[in-house]
């Protein structure tokens, strides 16, 4: 987020302290037509269904992962980001 905000894209992050019981209710309250939310996990997209439920249809929802224990760099977060605001999606 501090990258993509250094470049002067608009983002932000919701970061659950808990997954269960899931935050469904507070990340369900951010989805709006105007948004698009990127999944960033370190699993195989896990919690992609939860955050689908949770927008209902409001928004895309994008998925960018690590496998093997290894954390997703910050660059790499900011490169699926750029794509999908040039309309390069998932």
């Amino acid at each position: 987020m501090e990258l993509a905000r250094k470049e002067g894209l608009k983002v932000g992050i919701f970061r659950p302290i808990s997954l269960f019981p899931f935050p469904e209710t507070q990340l369900g309250a951010l989805a709006s037509p105007e948004c698009q939310f990127l999944v960033v996990e370190m699993s195989a997209g896990q919690m992609l269904e939860d955050v689908r439920l949770a927008v209902e249809g409001q928004c895309p929802i994008h998925f960018t992962n690590r496998l093997g224990g290894m954390v997703p760099t910050p660059e790499e977060v900011l490169v699926k980001i750029k794509g999908i605001l040039e309309g390069r999606g998932n």
